[in-house]
């Protein structure tokens, strides 16, 4: 029997006292004031906000489980200075560490980072290690564009990256490639702001020889690899033109997409053009579009329905929906194995 299990899932109903919290530190930085406690949460609270959500539309739609992190667009590290990025990504990887806690069947925790612009990455390295050794996580979102939508960050290949990097491989775990809300007006954080900067970083990982360094290294672009599929011959052609290695040694070892596609013929061409080693399951649900697509009546993010429409091998399909989650997130698999799955 296949696990499903989708990579990309995101806290996106916490309790409201979570989110008044927020408006309350940011407020209390711009007044040049101490962060007031944060608000005493119950878990019943935390329970009727997952029941009522995710767990209730995991089971409708027969997934196991869902790697689980902090909402993505309210991550904003460029919000403050890196104090507040700090207090902030404490709080939210607490948060999923108790959602966790209470339902650890369904939930595996990814943490968010605090990559405030204007800090190094020492602070990132620490909650990495907090949440990966104390808290059980086993992976990260690392954002390539900690200023929101300016992209005046270095390049992924950047050395800059490197203790981050070292971080990673001795702890053992992957980082999804995930931006936050955008406070650029001219670019829609989901529509826009997401799809430019995955592709963005595949071209980065392309110019560069990070996996020469970083040979265990892994990375996973979410939203299906935002425009790299759809123009897969583009990418070929200049890693070519750059004289780089063909893309199946040069990056397709280290570099996985997830399924966050919301239509058929897109998962098709994604299943069509990428290997299936290169697949990871993932909704990211409930998130960027929750809305009923008109022309099938069915949840446009209900995307197992598109993987189970595909026209492949049953082994495909376990590696898309199980085998490689497993391998990419070796903590996860080792807990699985320890529950006897």
């Amino acid at each position: 029997m296949t696990l499903i299990i989708d990579c990309h899932g995101h806290y996106t109903t916490a309790p409201a006292a979570h989110n008044d919290w927020r408006e309350l530190q940011k407020a209390a930085f711009k007044a040049g004031e101490a962060a007031p406690a944060y608000p005493a949460i119950s878990d019943d609270e935390i329970r009727e906000t997952l029941e009522k959500n995710q767990i209730r539309l995991i089971k409708e739609r027969g997934a196991d489980m869902t790697i689980f992190s902090p909402r993505a667009s309210a991550m904003a590290p460029h919000v403050g200075d890196e104090g507040v990025a700090k207090g902030w990504a404490r709080a939210n990887n607490d948060l999923i560490a108790r959602c966790v806690d209470l339902y650890p069947e369904i939930f595996a925790g990814v943490c968010m980072l605090p990559q405030n612009p204007q800090a190094g990455l020492g602070g990132s390295i620490e909650e990495l290690e907090r949440c990966v050794t104390e808290l059980g996580f086993i992976g990260c979102n690392l954002n390539p564009d900690p200023g929101g939508g300016h992209f005046t960050a270095p390049p992924l290949t950047d050395r800059f990256w490197y203790p981050f990097y070292e971080k990673m491989v001795e702890l053992d775990v992957p980082a999804m490639i995930h931006v936050s809300g955008s406070c650029n007006p001219g670019l829609h954080a989901t529509g826009a702001y997401y799809i430019a900067a995955d592709t963005i970083a595949f071209m980065q990982l392309i110019e560069g020889d990070l996996f020469k360094d970083f040979p265990t290294l892994r990375f996973i672009i979410p939203h299906g690899g935002g425009a790299v599929p759809y123009h897969w011959g583009r990418y070929r052609g200049l890693a070519d033109m750059l004289k780089q290695p063909s893309l199946d040694g040069h990056l397709m070892h280290n570099v996985f997409f997830d399924t966050c596609v919301y239509h058929q013929p897109g998962i098709n061409l994604l299943a069509e053009v990428i290997d299936t080693k290169n697949i990871l399951f993932g909704s990211e649900m409930v998130g960027a579009v929750r809305g009923i697509d008109p022309q099938t009546g069915q949840y446009f993010d209900d995307t197992k329905r598109y993987v189970d429409a595909l026209p492949i091998s049953d082994d495909q399909r376990h590696a898309i929906f199980e085998g490689n989650a497993r391998r990419v997130f070796p903590r996860l698999d080792a807990r699985l194995k320890a529950r006897g799955l």
